[in-house]
């Protein structure tokens, strides 16, 4: 029906999706509506809509599809490795913002000079990958204040970059083939995942309670370890990510990467007042993606994660 798309691509995304719930009548439904429905002026602002995770966090994407990313003959998938994004949750006296922006070397001293001037406190700037072309860094932000006004600061400081704005044309994308066995991947390490863009990406919470100035965290800000797969052909895939480890954890978590054919690419922090401190260790290997699997649940069971 291409007259209902086009129709869908003219409103806004959180004005849709709160009919459609209050349609289904469910209580459940009804909370999620009203959830939504409580972040349209933050969507309004950032220009995007968000989408809803537990914890009641609301979490904007913004893949850099603009980057043309190389690291040796593999292109970087935006779902892969260059994913900005910025996720709000309300809390006492305001709201907490957490994200992480892609930039390229250029756009580093406008965006933190801009997030900055808006009053979004950034936590930390750095690599997570090595030996890409063109070189990426990484800013991560972690903020309270005002909903509107954070989500102003943002827009205006991913504004001077290249970022593209949100798909309208309101047709979904066709599911492609993979090429690696998800379920086996998913089986070996002991958590789902979802396929986004051609990605496999695999979430894992940390089993413990993280807070940031006293107000607990939910891994959907950032918290959780990130297990990304993108098929390079033959069964074989490039993983990427990151595991969110506490200080008695790194090298011994660095230990079983590297036994296991993982490179670490990155050890580093991305908040500053969290407890317990954590630290993130980021990898990169391409090989068969069920033999990587493996090499990476040997590594999550030296984790204090969920199971």
């Amino acid at each position: 029906m291409p007259f209902m798309r086009v129709a869908v691509s003219k409103l806004n995304l959180s004005t849709v999706i709160v009919a459609a719930l209050l349609v289904v009548g469910s209580p459940g439904a009804a909370a999620q509506a009203q959830a939504v429905s409580d972040w349209k002026a933050v969507e309004d602002v950032m220009g995007r809509p968000g989408q809803m995770q537990p914890g009641d966090v609301i979490r904007f994407g913004m893949p850099r599809k603009d980057l043309h990313v190389m690291v040796g003959s593999i292109a970087i998938k935006p779902g892969f490795a260059l994913g900005s994004w910025a996720a709000f949750q309300r809390v006492d006296g305001g709201a907490m913002v957490m994200g992480d922006l892609v930039l390229t070397e250029d756009e580093v001293e406008p965006v933190m000079r801009k997030l900055q001037q808006g009053g979004i406190e950034i936590s930390a700037l750095h690599n997570h990958l090595l030996g890409e072309s063109p070189h990426v860094m990484y800013m991560h932000i972690a903020s309270h204040g005002d909903a509107v006004k954070m989500a102003h600061a943002i827009h205006d400081a991913v504004a001077l970059t290249k970022t593209p704005g949100p798909d309208t044309a309101g047709v979904p994308v066709a599911q492609v083939e993979l090429g690696i066995d998800q379920k086996k991947i998913e089986d070996i390490l002991g958590h789902t995942g979802k396929v986004n863009g051609g990605i496999l990406q695999i979430g894992v919470p940390r089993a413990e309670t993280i807070t940031e100035n006293a107000m607990v965290v939910p891994p959907t800000m950032g918290v959780a370890t990130a297990l990304n797969f993108q098929p390079t052909g033959d069964g074989k895939a490039a993983i990427t990510g990151d595991f969110v480890l506490t200080g008695k954890e790194v090298n011994p978590v660095m230990k079983a990467l590297r036994e296991n054919g993982i490179e670490v690419t990155a050890v580093h922090s991305h908040m500053l007042m969290e407890e317990p401190r954590l630290i993130f260790m980021h990898f990169w290997a391409n090989d068969d993606a069920v033999t990587l699997a493996k090499g990476l649940r040997a590594v999550l069971d030296l984790t204090n994660s969920k199971k």
